[in-house]
């Protein structure tokens, strides 16, 4: 009798060390396939697993991120393209082929009828260092357009400017996050980490633990304030007024780091002045903060050895979002807080890679390593790189919000690629926004679901997931980290590397574009290579064995640059520069006909546009539609219940949604979260009006009037 062999076990493939693919933190996590090799699970086929080694998370995790895999599952994305005969019909399925010919022919005719700058790219602030990077590339090699910019102008950009201003060199956070807990005081302005990114939270935790103080700045006591020691409350707009106060009664109060301030700084006569002008009575008057509440912050800052301010996008998205940065970046120059070990300004990015989505190449002005595209030098660094004419380099572009708000208009964008980016939803004054898209002559959207902006396509183009691709990201720390793929995407998905090589070669540029990440990013060291984000030190290897590489980091042997400023700043002559800033009012302030502050943000189920989280059935739980927040006293003057619908009304728009009726938010203010399209679209009512230096949009104040509703459909 011949015997048989045992079966064999059909073996698990080992789990995979990766990164979440929401916010900036980029959590590290551990994914592992769900049944054995070969099976074909009906729900998402990896889990997400804990990573405690990773120092950023420490293993912690959202839901967001525990429930990332969701959208890998089958039925739950795009698998193969779409494309629009005819203006107004349907999407129809297509071949790659079809799809990729349909948007190079019709990208190569409006160039040739209207000129290069006719055509643009839009990029996101989620996608990899590679593809940011090779975006940039193709529009301005291939296409040879000025136009390229990226939903990341809508992040951090009044911070970055600032912090440019000020240092000399932009980096969202010139520390660890692990620093956090070790300084005396802590001042988060406009931030509520507790629901946009909670695996933070252990920090502040941490902070008070260690002895630290924590206040927070915000116009609702959200979770984050629930946890400080001193909440000030100021009305949306009163950031700026409010720092100056701040450093008004530091000087007052002989709080002043006098050797600091003449050793390391510049500019102190000039910002002094400004903050004299702005005495208690007159700050509270302008915010509403109580004058002892600011005289309490100010001794709890300026008394501590060392201490921090971070802002984030309650205080940046303004049209005077670089002032007001400006002004609490002053606040650390004068009280000694700054290039110092715990001390110090930072940015709470937002986007997982706005970071790096915007330091190679995606904004109009800027070139990869942080060049400017004005610089002759730089031109020609990366032009070499490139091996094309500097010459041949467009010149700098318009802003985001120019650049939709210019769609199909005379001079404007009549082709656009958009990538990673759900703009009919989060843009500013996004009703507008909506119709400009429409009127283009051509559409492309590359995204792995159907969102709004990509149901207004012509051609929809379906992209892999950060599962199913190599490649890195940057967090808000500057640690440049490594995404690795996990498994194969569907059969009809493409990478945007192979979408970009394929669309190159088709309009005339056949070399240049590697459609694997880790030769990009290869690519990418060398244009980097000398520039304020110096990547050129920095290999997949080293990011691998070293959990994150922190940028500058010049050389293979250098070790990363964990710590900023500690000896110098980076301006021509190290000394950091205080901004003349004083306070002005905001673009719309309340009136008779709109009596009313609003404000928006994000809520702790849901992230950015909504676009992947709202097709996650746990987190739409959790989360399940829009709502209009408003204080007992405003509820009832309306006459209005919990749960009734609200029309609220801008000089823009409308929308309509449940209210939510809650002591936590001021009496003049109400709150809306801008996660959902439809009536309930929070940007359909928000002010497109600009910050003069960071081109950032004012979504965090606009006037308006509130009333009862009729309830609506999709509300």
């Amino acid at each position: 009798m011949t015997p048989t062999a045992a079966p064999v076990a059909p073996t698990t493939p080992a789990a995979t060390d990766t990164h979440c693919p929401y916010c900036s933190l980029q959590c590290g996590m551990r994914l592992a396939p769900v049944g054995p090799a070969g099976s074909a699970p009906a729900g998402p086929p990896v889990e997400v697993l804990e990573r405690p080694d990773f120092p950023v998370n420490r293993g912690a995790l959202c839901g967001k991120g525990r429930t990332a895999p969701a959208l890998l599952a089958r039925g739950a994305r795009l698998t193969g393209p779409l494309l629009r005969d005819r203006p107004g019909g349907p999407l129809r399925s297509a071949s790659w082929p079809e799809a990729l010919d349909r948007v190079a022919t019709g990208l190569a005719r409006v160039r040739a009828e209207h000129g290069p700058d006719a055509v643009g790219v839009f990029g996101g602030g989620g996608l990899t260092n590679e593809k940011a990077y090779l975006l940039g590339k193709f529009a301005r090699v291939v296409l040879g357009t000025a136009n390229i910019d990226y939903n990341g102008r809508f992040c951090m950009s009044s911070a970055a400017a600032a912090h440019r201003r000020a240092f000399g060199l932009d980096r969202g956070l010139p520390f660890p996050l692990a620093d956090l807990p070790h300084t005396g005081c802590l001042v988060l302005v406009g931030a509520n980490p507790a629901e946009t990114m909670p695996p933070a939270v252990r920090y502040l935790r941490e902070l008070r633990e260690n002895g630290g103080t924590l206040i927070v700045v915000d116009p609702r006591r959200t979770r984050t304030a629930e946890l400080a020691d001193l909440h000030l409350q100021p009305r949306p707009g009163g950031d700026l007024a409010l720092a100056l106060g701040l450093l008004h009664l530091v000087i007052a109060d002989g709080l002043l780091d006098q050797d600091f301030i003449a050793e390391r700084t510049s500019g102190f006569a000039a910002a002094r002045e400004s903050a004299m002008a702005h005495w208690p009575d007159r700050v509270e008057r302008i915010t509403g903060v109580p004058v002892h509440q600011l005289r309490l912050a100010a001794r709890m800052f300026g008394e501590a050895a060392t201490g921090m301010v971070l802002t984030a996008r309650g205080a940046e998205q303004h049209s005077k979002g670089t002032d007001t940065v400006g002004a609490w970046i002053n606040l650390c120059l004068a009280t000694g807080k700054s290039g110092r070990p715990y001390s110090g300004y930072g940015c709470l990015t937002g986007q997982g890679n706005g970071q790096g989505g915007r330091e190679h190449g995606q904004k109009a002005d800027q070139l990869p390593g942080y060049r400017s595209i004005e610089d002759p030098a730089a031109r020609a660094h990366v032009a070499a790189v490139w091996g094309v004419p500097a010459a041949s380099l467009p010149g700098p572009g318009v802003s985001a919000y120019e650049l939709l708000d210019g769609l199909g208009r005379p001079g404007g964008v009549k082709a656009l690629l958009l990538a990673g980016s759900n703009p009919a939803v989060s843009a500013p004054n996004a009703g507008q926004i909506t119709e400009r898209l429409r009127a283009l002559d051509l559409l492309v959207v590359a995204d792995l679901v159907l969102s709004e902006t990509a149901r207004l396509a012509d051609v929809v183009l379906p992209v892999t997931q950060w599962a199913e691709e190599d490649g890195t990201t940057t967090n808000l720390e500057g640690r440049v980290i490594l995404r690795r793929r996990a498994l194969d995407p569907p059969d009809g998905v493409r990478g945007e590397l192979w979408l970009l090589r394929e669309l190159a070669a088709r309009l005339g540029v056949p070399d240049g574009f590697p459609a694997e990440a880790e030769q990009a990013f290869e690519e990418l060291r060398r244009a980097s290579a000398g520039g304020d984000a110096d990547y050129a030190g920095i290999s997949y290897a080293r990011i691998a064995a070293e959990d994150g590489v922190f940028w500058p980091c010049p050389a293979e042997g250098h070790p990363g640059t964990p710590r900023l400023f500690l000896d110098r700043y980076a301006t021509p002559d190290g000394r950091a520069r205080f901004a003349e800033v004083t306070h002005r009012p905001a673009a719309e302030e309340p009136d008779e006909a709109y009596p009313l502050y609003l404000t928006t943000g994000r809520v702790l189920a849901q992230y950015q546009s909504g676009a992947q989280t709202r097709r996650v059935a746990e987190l739409n739980a959790a989360a399940p539609g829009p709502y209009v927040e408003l204080h007992p006293r405003l509820a009832q003057r309306l006459g209005v219940a919990d749960g009734e619908p609200l029309a609220v009304t801008s000089r823009r728009g409308r929308a309509v949604a449940p209210a939510r009726i809650t002591e936590a938010i001021r009496p003049d203010t109400v709150f809306m979260p801008f996660h959902w399209a439809g009536a309930g679209r929070a940007n359909s009512l928000t002010n497109p009006a600009l910050d003069p230096v960071s081109r950032m949009p004012e979504f965090k104040l606009c006037a308006v009037r509130v009333e009862r509703a009729h309830r609506e459909a999709g509300t």
